[in-house]
């Protein structure tokens, strides 16, 4: 397979290589691209904002999967799906991609009313040129601070206000978002955990009746997890179970 795929790369090296020397050999040239970077001195105000800006949404790319895991639902989605795993025993099925696939979609699906705001509210009116950039975050964070506000445990926030050494905020718009933030993880934490142990229950009692029926007969050195995965696949089948968990998740965030 390696030698396969060695002997296709070096075809395609070949036939770029001929390709490019019958072009030469008939005066034809080749359009091909170029990158250039440039460092200069700035002029005016504008190319420093220019730049800045630049800076900025650069460090907010590099940082956007842990604003996608930790300001959305996926949080609690993933944990969710983690524990029916562990619990129905199946190592690799589903597949990781998959799972991760569908907690993003349906973390897409959670968060467009709120994301639709922040597009209506902040980003058109900034692209628009209606308003500045720190008007615009000033704008659009709010919806998604709602929205992690609703899913808060009021215990949560107060430890991370209490641990920032802030005053004691008076209403929603002085708790800082840097301490929103971590609390509303941790409560997805928590609820994703909640929801994970109900689900380990059915498939235990399946794991303790097979267990004990094998000791029963004797069968001591047959292992249970063989014998109870197929009526745990079955039960999960019977109960509909995709779409009984899906269903509860989401309405959860209601």
């Amino acid at each position: 397979m390696r030698q396969s795929a060695r002997n296709r790369f070096t075809v395609i090296v070949l036939l770029v290589v001929l390709s490019a020397s019958a072009a030469w050999a008939q005066g034809k040239s080749l359009p091909l691209p170029k990158v250039s970077i440039e460092l200069g001195k700035a002029t005016k105000p504008e190319d420093v904002s220019v730049t800045l800006q630049i800076l900025f949404l650069m460090t907010v790319l590099s940082l956007a999967p842990a604003i996608l895991i930790l300001t959305t639902a996926f949080t609690r989605i993933i944990v969710v799906f983690s524990f029916l795993k562990q619990a129905m025993g199946t190592q690799q099925v589903p597949p990781p991609q998959v799972l991760i696939g569908l907690a993003m979609f349906m973390t897409f699906f959670v968060m467009a009313p709120t994301w639709n705001r922040m597009n209506d509210e902040a980003l058109q009116p900034y692209l628009n040129g209606k308003m500045t950039m720190e008007q615009a975050y000033d704008k659009g964070v709010v919806p998604l601070r709602e929205f992690m506000f609703r899913q808060t445990r009021e215990e949560d926030l107060a430890l991370f206000v209490r641990m920032a050494s802030v005053s004691k905020p008076v209403s929603r718009d002085d708790v800082p978002t840097y301490a929103l933030v971590p609390a509303f993880a941790i409560s997805e934490l928590r609820i994703g955990f909640q929801i994970g142990f109900i689900l380990f229950v059915p498939f235990l009692v399946i794991d303790l009746v097979v267990s004990s029926v094998l000791m029963s007969m004797g069968m001591m050195m047959l292992p249970p997890v063989l014998i109870s995965l197929p009526f745990k696949i079955l039960l999960f089948i019977l109960v509909d179970g995709w779409h009984l968990i899906v269903g509860s998740v989401l309405n959860s965030f209601r």
